[in-house]
Parts: structure tokens; C-alpha cells; sequence
């Protein structure tokens, strides 16, 4: 099986990713993306698992489930995820970026997975239990991508605040609230270029873009909404008659849940989507997603002026997994993404 070309052409020079965030812009378009996909908490008495879902347009099997791997366990819920190595590594040709790190959010197991022998098909490589029996719940902070500048964002979810954060003059950390928001802040990303960000607000239902060239006071360029609980639809009353969104529909699929994890497409042109928060989460805001499943929606980005759209040509609903509905959170390139690229 030939291995597709942003497995087989992502590097420049060797060593795994790229030289520089702005040479990883220019790298080829993903054609595969890993989602974790979770049953704990949903009724469904079966392993969490790795899902791999093909999003090449131009495939007949476009924005489908191509590969479920599931974990040995049940009751894992499986949360956020890493790469073995990143770009702050490129030019070590005896590093490569094969592995695939699940850490559990109700269990205290790592997974190992091997997504190089076959990045269609990921494989297990070993499973760690930590035997605290404690679970985690992982707070969203993004540095900007240019190692000299010293400085980012942390999405602060219960204050409904984004903060930057930077050296002072005197070389101290400090902080300032730079966007308030109407509701939770779920996730949180920067492009490569460092020119805009990205956040999720999972309660209220929309995505939001921010030129952040200048660092300081964050502007909003570009906006959609994907469900939330404030549709027209909803048990929801906006005050002062605040104008409510449409429920989203894909085709003839109705969109439960809100945005929640996010991650951005290398050249900073497509924004996937996923809708499950956390199984606990879920049940209490959204049952309806529990129910009948959450999606992976994919966004158009305007990189010049700014802008989101929904590609109404891409969806993956993961209520129609073949053991029954299941709750999608974190997604991964296999190239590498920039969420968890760091150069140094």
C-alpha cells in the first residue's frame, strides 16, 4: 500500500516536521486526521477508540471513517493526545514522529500508537497504567510558533476570559485579559503564522477568528455557529432580544452539541471541528449528542481578510458508528499540526 503524500513527502531536509512554522505552512495538504472517539459515559459498554478519517477531497471514501482502532480496556475516556517528538527536532535524521501518545481523562492509562507502519491503519504498540486512579482535566495554553517571541494565550473557561500572556520589561511573566466572552471557552489555537486565533465557546455554539497581529487587543474577523444551546430551537431565552441562531443541519443531519476541540489545517485554509466535550459534560448540557452521536464539521478560513464558512460537503457522524453512537474529541495530523509543533 503506497503511503499517502503527507506521509510520504512532509519533511524538508530530515528529521521529523519542518524547519520553521512558515516552511510548515507551504507543506502538503492533510489527507488523514486521527479522532479520538469515546463510549465511556455513553450506555455503550464498549472500549474508547482511535478513529482515522480521510479527508482528501479528492477520495471516493472523503470525510469517512476509514479505521477504528480500539483500546484494550473499557472505561478509559480517552482526552487529550501528543506526538513523540515535534519540529523543534527537524534536522535530526535519527528522530522520526511514528508515535501516537492517548492519555486517559477516568483511567490512569497511556497508549502507545504507532501511526508510521501504516498511517491508514494505526496499531498498538503498548499500553501504560500510571495506578493513581486519578483523572486530569487539561487547561488550553497556546505559545505563538516564532520561538523569539515570548509571549501567548490561555483561555480561561469559567471567567469566559482570553488572556495573554508575556515577559514584562524586567523579564518577569505576567498577564492581561485581552477578549471577554459570552460563555466557555472549550479550546483554543494559533496558525502557524501567528496571525490569528481561534477559539470555541462549546456552551454558547460559535467558533471565533481574531487577527492577532496586533498582539494586544485581539480583533474579530470572522464567526459561525455549530449548535450550542442557544438556538431557536432550544430551551434558551436571550435577553433584550438577542438574536438567536438557527440550528445547524448537514444535509439532513441535525448538529447536537457545540464546538468543542478544533484544530487547523497547515496552511491555516480548513477548520475541523469536533463536538463532545467530556461524557460527564455531555450528558448534562447536550443528552441529545449523546444520543444520537457528535460529528467532525469542517470550516473554510479566509486567510486574507478573515472569515469562517462551514463546508456543508464535509461531514463525519459518528452516530453511525457500527457499535453503536459514540462522542468525538481530539483530532491529530499525522504530519504533525499546530497545536503540537513547537520550535525551539
Amino acid at each position: 500500500m503506497d503511503l499517502p503524500d503527507l506521509v510520504k513527502f512532509p519533511l524538508i531536509g530530515c528529521g521529523p516536521g519542518f524547519a520553521t512554522p512558515l516552511d510548515a505552512m507551504k507543506g502538503p495538504r492533510e489527507k488523514l486526521i486521527y479522532v479520538q472517539c469515546i463510549y465511556n459515559g455513553t450506555g455503550t459498554h464498549k472500549p474508547d477508540y482511535l478513529a482515522t478519517i480521510d479527508c482528501d477531497p479528492l477520495s471516493e471514501q472523503y470525510s469517512k471513517v476509514i479505521h477504528r482502532l480500539p483500546m484494550p480496556y473499557v472505561g478509559d475516556e480517552l482526552h487529550h493526545s501528543g506526538w513523540n517528538v515535534c519540529s523543534s527536532r527537524h534536522g535530526d535524521c535519527k528522530r522520526e514522529r511514528n508515535r501516537l501518545i492517548l492519555p486517559a481523562l477516568v483511567s490512569s492509562r497511556i497508549y502507545v500508537i504507532d501511526t508510521c507502519s501504516n498511517p491508514r491503519a494505526p496499531s498498538l504498540v503498548k499500553d501504560i497504567d500510571l495506578g493513581t486512579g486519578d483523572g486530569m482535566l487539561p487547561l488550553e495554553v497556546r505559545f505563538l510558533h516564532d520561538p523569539d517571541e515570548a509571549q501567548g494565550y490561555v483561555g480561561v473557561s469559567l471567567s469566559s476570559n482570553v488572556f495573554r500572556f508575556f515577559k514584562n520589561e524586567n523579564g518577569i511573566w505576567d498577564a492581561e485579559k485581552v477578549i471577554d466572552i459570552p460563555t466557555f471557552v472549550a479550546d483554543l489555537l494559533i496558525s502557524l503564522d501567528d496571525r490569528y486565533m481561534y477559539f470555541s465557546n462549546w456552551v454558547q455554539g460559535d467558533i471565533r477568528q481574531y487577527d492577532i497581529t496586533d498582539r494586544k487587543h485581539p480583533k474579530l474577523v470572522g464567526q459561525a455557529f455549530i449548535g450550542g444551546s442557544m438556538c431557536k430551537d432550544e430551551n434558551v431565552i436571550l435577553p433584550d432580544g438577542e438574536e438567536q441562531p438557527e440550528p445547524l443541519y448537514i444535509g439532513d443531519r441535525r448538529i447536537y452539541g457545540g464546538p468543542q476541540m478544533i484544530q487547523l489545517s497547515l496552511d491555516g485554509k480548513r477548520l475541523y471541528v469536533t463536538t463532545s466535550f467530556q461524557s460527564a459534560w455531555d450528558r448534562m448540557f447536550y443528552p441529545d449528542m449523546v444520543k444520537h452521536g457528535a460529528v467532525m464539521l469542517q470550516l473554510d478560513v479566509d486567510t486574507e481578510k478573515g472569515g469562517l464558512k462551514i463546508n456543508k460537503n464535509f461531514l463525519v457522524d459518528f452516530g453511525l458508528e457500527p457499535e453503536g453512537p459514540a462522542l468525538a474529541h481530539e483530532m491529530r495530523f499525522p504530519s504533525g499540526d499546530c497545536t503540537s509543533d513547537i520550535w525551539v
